[in-house]
């Protein structure tokens, strides 16, 4: 009798324990969220183009520095490392926001509106923030000065990951150089050796969710994504005499409708979607003349590895064999951008909780289906495991159905939608070293080809 006496003594202060806890991560996002709203306004008004992120990182190296983080630079032209170590043993464990903006005209009307011009691919263009990549970095500097101003509280080590040109480089081709940019340069560099985080999290606003809430899915998350480009060349000849030459603008058309069989009838689509688009075909000069060459881009993308892979080998074979068919030639480019981002299952469904706390049930969504879009925050999920989430950006009380997308000159981030993100990255650091055995245990047995729950 004694015993269940202590244990109902000591109920009260356990539960005032943990709505304490609950409280200062609360306090925490409230107390930066002015701060965060202006370095995220600064940001979208002085927005720069992937690999040319000077500026915007100089600003994450002055703002951790006034944390009192550790900085580290050095990585992918323009990427920056943070560490802080807690004041508890325990995981090391990363945050990952991109920096980088894209070469659109800003159509908003917002008084940071950006009107910032620059160099891409060697021509001028205008310069937007289009995509939310200004919330996700002062999101993270965000949490990273609530975190600092609590390390006493972390169990472990964090590793804040500022990345440049997760939409490509203003200053190199993208499709031959894909490898020197954005996530692949930040891991080729080393930037998550020392110390090497054991689980990493991130995450992307979207257009057409409200603030405040947040959706996710275990598994696949994002599509993969694939850079295609078809060279077809023929012989030149007039238009009325296609008989003494070889219609390379003939062989294209047959191309580009025998690729979808790849989807329609060799991928198995019980294990996922595919999709091979042809977004430009460039060929000819003149209505009465067949010309010589033809030149074709596009792009692979797919939720199921094993279909991405399959699409991957049997498209240059089928591409040939309808060059010889039309006795024409045809010179076949794919350049990956990024695998399938997988979200870690045990990781996901653990820390499914953590993203209740942010938003409540009611405005935690599970998604039925991925997204179509490619992040390149894959390569870092093939390392270790992973989780990444949406947060909505559109105000509450607007139509969702007419929000502008991603990637639009109107697209808008809701200023509300910045604590959620900060509160997010906090709990994610707190709550993970809670689960971090359940995880590593599943993870390694997967690592070696072993079952799950072996």
């Amino acid at each position: 009798m004694h015993m269940y006496k202590q244990i109902a003594l000591s109920l009260p202060f356990l539960f005032c324990s943990q709505l304490s806890l609950a409280d200062w991560i609360n306090d925490s996002a409230q107390n930066v969220e002015a701060h965060t709203i202006k370095l995220r306004q600064h940001i979208h008004q002085h927005p720069e183009l992937g690999n040319m992120e000077f500026k915007t990182s100089e600003l994450v190296q002055k703002e951790l520095k006034s944390y009192g983080i550790e900085v580290r630079k050095g990585y992918a032209k323009t990427g920056v490392i943070g560490v802080l170590k807690g004041a508890k043993p325990g995981p090391v464990m990363a945050l990952r926001a991109d920096m980088d903006a894209l070469a659109i005209e800003e159509k908003t009307g917002l008084p940071f509106a950006s009107k910032v011009k620059a160099m891409y691919q060697g021509k001028e263009t205008h310069v937007m923030h289009g995509c939310g990549h200004d919330a996700h970095t002062a999101m993270l500097l965000g949490a990273a000065k609530a975190l600092a101003a609590n390390k006493d509280k972390i169990s472990g080590t964090v590793v804040f990951v500022f990345q440049p040109a997760e939409e490509g480089g203003a200053d190199v081709d993208n499709f031959t150089q894909g490898h020197l940019i954005g996530s692949r340069k930040m891991i080729a560099d080393g930037a998550l050796k020392n110390p090497k985080p054991e689980v990493i999290f991130g995450m992307h606003v979207m257009a057409g969710m409200p603030s405040g809430t947040i959706s996710y899915k275990d598994g696949a998350i994002l599509n993969s994504g694939d850079h295609l480009r078809i060279q077809v060349n023929g012989k030149q000849v007039h238009g009325s005499m296609p008989w003494l030459g070889r219609d390379p603008i003939y062989a294209s058309s047959q191309m580009i409708n025998n690729i979808q069989s790849l989807i329609s009838r060799k991928a198995d689509l019980s294990k996922g979607m595919g999709v091979v688009s042809i977004g430009s075909i460039q060929g000819g000069t003149a209505g009465n003349v067949i010309p010589e060459q033809v030149n074709m881009t596009g792009t692979i993308r797919s939720n199921s590895e094993n279909i991405r892979q399959n699409i991957l080998k049997d498209l240059p074979k089928m591409i040939e064999y309808n060059a010889l068919a039309n006795d024409v030639t045809a010179k076949v480019e794919i350049a990956p951008y990024a695998p399938v981002t997988m979200n870690d299952k045990i990781l996901t469904k653990l820390m499914q909780p953590t993203l209740a706390k942010v938003v409540g049930d009611s405005k935690l969504h599970v998604l039925e289906n991925n997204s179509s879009a490619s992040e390149d925050f894959a390569y870092y999920g093939e390392l270790m495991p992973s989780l990444f989430v949406f947060v909505g950006a559109t105000p509450a009380d607007q139509d969702m159905s007419k929000a502008a997308p991603n990637h639009n000159p109107l697209f808008i981030v809701d200023d509300a939608t910045l604590k959620t993100g900060v509160e997010s990255h906090v709990r994610f650091i707190m709550d993970y070293p809670k689960v971090a055995e359940q995880v590593q245990t599943v993870w390694k047995k997967i690592q070696v080809g072993l079952p799950p729950l072996s």
